[in-house]
């Protein structure tokens, strides 16, 4: 008896609650213009397509020539070719020379015009030259040539040198430098060989470089020479000591570093000077 009267009681609770939002709905359907529907979640009701909310009705689309209604339906847009142009639609004025753009709302030049106070000009191409799809130039010289006011001369390629890649202008070959409107050799000293560019030159190893030589590295005793192969570094308990390598002398509490060319004070000790004195002190 006590399980019925629960049931009773929710149920009535579910009614009270539901009620109103139901009673709502049903109110607003009931008060649904003609030309609308019933949006499908939530109350309210929406503008059938080719008509627009107005108040609390809903008005027809009113569609100009060279237009159709727009995704939405309760407005409309013009046609391809056309502009809207307050409530109504005008053409595109598209000049000669040029055509209908990808959306049909403007226009842009033709291939072999370019664009010259909203007309199509026809581009002077020079000889030794052909068109291409550039803002800042419609054409461009083939290779070989270079553009020199509003017109293709070749390129003078010197001795030794070669066209860059784009074919307008030339590069030096490995072993020559730019020298004004040629190609000089570079010169490399004894002991000394070309570097991965081509257009310098760096010392063996064993050697660095002095003014325009390859001088011999002096390596002192207990030393050798470094990964360059320019310097040299001294050996495990040995120190640099300007052109030679000076024994290590390592004080009490201390050990040599990882370097092996220096020493370190021990836990709980503080360098001071050439001694490790106690950090407690």
């Amino acid at each position: 008896m006590r399980y019925d009267t629960g049931l009773s009681k929710l149920a009535l609770a579910l009614f009270l609650f539901f009620a109103p939002t139901v009673a709502t709905a049903q109110a607003e359907v009931a008060e649904m213009p003609m030309n609308a529907h019933a949006k499908r979640y939530g109350g309210g009701w929406n503008c059938d397509r080719g008509y627009q909310k107005v108040d609390q009705s809903c008005v027809a689309v009113e569609v100009p020539p060279n237009a159709h209604l727009d995704s939405f339906g309760n407005g409309w847009e013009c046609g391809r070719g056309y502009r809207k142009l307050r409530d109504a639609c005008a053409a595109i004025e598209v000049p000669p020379g040029a055509f209908l753009n990808s959306r049909g709302r403007g226009w842009r030049c033709a291939r072999g015009y370019q664009e010259v106070k909203q007309t199509c000009v026809e581009v002077k191409l020079p000889a030794n030259a052909f068109l291409v799809d550039s803002l800042a130039r419609s054409w461009e010289c083939e290779r070989g040539y270079r553009a020199v006011n509003g017109a293709c001369t070749l390129v003078a390629v010197p001795s030794n040198a070669y066209l860059d890649s784009r074919g307008h202008d030339w590069n030096c070959g490995r072993g020559y430098i730019r020298s004004k409107q040629s190609c000089v050799a570079v010169t490399v000293p004894a002991e000394g060989y070309l570097d991965a560019s081509g257009d310098g030159w760096k010392c063996l190893r064993g050697f660095h470089r002095s003014d325009n030589s390859c001088v011999p590295v002096e390596v002192p005793d207990d030393a050798y020479l470094d990964s360059s192969g320019r310097d040299w570094e001294c050996e495990r308990h040995f120190m640099r000591d300007g052109p030679l390598c000076a024994t290590l002398v390592i004080p009490a509490n201390a050990h040599i570093s990882r370097s092996g060319n220096d020493w370190t004070c021990k836990l709980g000790y503080r360098r001071q000077g050439e001694t490790c004195a106690s950090s407690e002190s």
